[in-house]
């Protein structure tokens, strides 16, 4: 069973179809003990960083998220949202990249919006994918490379595409939205 966390970041039905369209079985919950028996969770977002970040600290699940052992995949706010700190609403994150999210300069070419290469991949999350895949982003915020980073998006500078730490997973594009590559990384996630 897959978890996708029910809070008040949007696209989970999204998320959901594109798991449903894997012939996986999910459920959208907020409920502790279902995400801690689940075989996978997705965090999934869109949304304003401050406001979602106070709702997932109302419920408890900011302490949830980072606790979790199984694999766990964080899209886009939810990629964001598992990083230190967010420049958006002068945010602090779960901090489980230890590494900060910071607004795109300058302010009128943002949002990054539409279909962009990414490439220098090094996870075996794209494993099946053609190289230099596109994929869809929608965001203002980024995460600068870091350590972590396992793949690379260049839109005004070059920025974490997608991270990964022990068993937490992240992608700032929208795996969902993404056609053929997006579900090649959904269903490789999967098989974790």
């Amino acid at each position: 069973m897959i978890a996708i966390i029910k809070y008040n970041g949007g696209n989970v039905n999204s998320v959901q179809n594109a798991v449903r369209r894997l012939n996986a079985e999910s459920v959208i919950t907020d409920d502790f003990d279902t995400i801690r028996n689940a075989d996978h969770v997705i965090f999934p977002g869109v949304g304003e960083a401050s406001s979602t970040m106070h709702n997932l600290r109302e419920r408890g699940l900011d302490l949830l998220i980072p606790s979790l052992q199984q694999p766990v995949l964080g899209i886009c706010l939810g990629m964001q949202l598992m990083c230190g700190s967010n420049e958006e609403g002068n945010t602090r994150g779960m901090g489980i990249f230890d590494i900060p999210v910071k607004r795109f300069p300058p302010a009128d070419i943002v949002p990054h919006m539409g279909w962009n290469t990414v490439a220098e991949v090094r996870s075996h999350l794209f494993a099946g994918c053609e190289k230099n895949n596109d994929v869809y982003f929608v965001h203002s915020y980024y995460c600068e490379l870091s350590e972590y980073t396992t793949s690379v998006c260049d839109y005004i500078l070059p920025f974490s595409a997608s991270l990964q730490k022990d068993n937490f997973y992240a992608m700032q594009f929208h795996p969902e939205k993404s056609g053929s590559a997006g579900s090649r990384l959904l269903e490789n996630f999967l098989k974790l």
